[in-house]
């Protein structure tokens, strides 16, 4: 038999014809778009929205909760009140401090004898000068005189000492109020009011805080792609759950160390979110506007 005449199995004329007809079917469009979407999903890249800080808020001192006035998922604005602990004593010792702070009555006192022993030493002086007193009760109303001006100086150095002790104790009762640094919401409740709080204890935290305004999104890139973002650069942004929306956002930073294991990199881009409408923790995909 000539092996030249051998055809394989399947791939006759017949089978050839049945091709070229599949392929006349097919639309036009079929390889067209074809190229256009592979483009597409290179542009597009893994990435996930993260909160911009997440922080977890105690007190520098311990003591007794008292108040907790948010609850898991409010919104919160920079500088409320969140918690506070139990603050009778430090309050009592503030106001006491204040008390002192604002007393005339030493210094009016002070006043008063400088202005006496002012007349009464021009009078001896005079009279002194005039040989109708000696000289020595002259500067013994001197020195009166001036013990009261040594007066009105202490009395004036208490109250201003009176007025920093008050700021001191001011400062010791702002220790045991907690507010939150910036506008976010509160992710979570570790503990509640009648608890002894302990900064050095396991549950070293009242409150957990995000701030998910501006949100971060960390981008991950293939190591070929390295030089295609730099900061300033603009990103659409769409997530995952929300995938008919599409977000403006900008690039922030760029990693400069490759992950050798993956092969890839970060990208660091920041997504306003002045309405929190958009959450954190989810996936989504972004893509670089060049």
């Amino acid at each position: 038999m000539d092996l030249r005449s051998r055809r394989k199995p399947g791939y006759g004329p017949r089978t050839s014809i049945a091709l070229r007809a599949f392929a006349l079917a097919l639309p036009a469009s079929f390889f067209t778009c074809a190229p256009a979407i592979s483009q597409a999903a290179n542009d597009a890249y893994e990435c996930l929205i993260e909160p911009a800080q997440m922080v977890e808020l105690g007190a520098p001192v311990s003591g007794l909760i008292d108040k907790v006035l948010v609850k898991r998922g409010d919104r919160v604005s920079r500088g409320q009140v969140l918690a506070s602990l139990d603050s009778h004593a430090e309050q009592a010792a503030a106001d006491l401090a204040h008390y002192k702070s604002q007393l005339v009555g030493p210094t009016q006192l002070a006043q008063s004898k400088i202005e006496f022993s002012q007349r009464k030493f021009e009078r001896r002086r005079d009279m002194a000068a005039e040989k109708l007193m000696s000289r020595q009760d002259s500067d013994d109303a001197e020195s009166e005189l001036k013990q009261a001006q040594a007066e009105l100086v202490t009395a004036k150095e208490n109250r201003e000492q009176a007025r920093l002790e008050f700021v001191q104790q001011s400062a010791q009762l702002n220790l045991r109020t907690l507010r939150s640094p910036f506008d976010g919401v509160v992710v979570d409740q570790m503990m509640w009011p009648g608890e002894i709080f302990e900064p050095s204890s396991t549950k070293h935290a009242i409150l957990k805080l995000a701030q998910i305004n501006p949100l971060h999104v960390r981008v991950v890139m293939p190591m070929r792609a390295f030089g295609e973002a730099s900061p300033g650069m603009s990103a659409t942004i769409v997530p995952e759950i929300l995938q008919n929306q599409h977000y403006a956002a900008k690039v922030t930073g760029v990693d400069r160390i490759i992950d050798a294991a993956s092969g890839t990199f970060v990208v660091f881009i920041d997504l306003p979110n002045p309405k929190f409408d958009l959450p954190s923790g989810v996936k989504c995909k972004a893509t670089l506007n060049k």
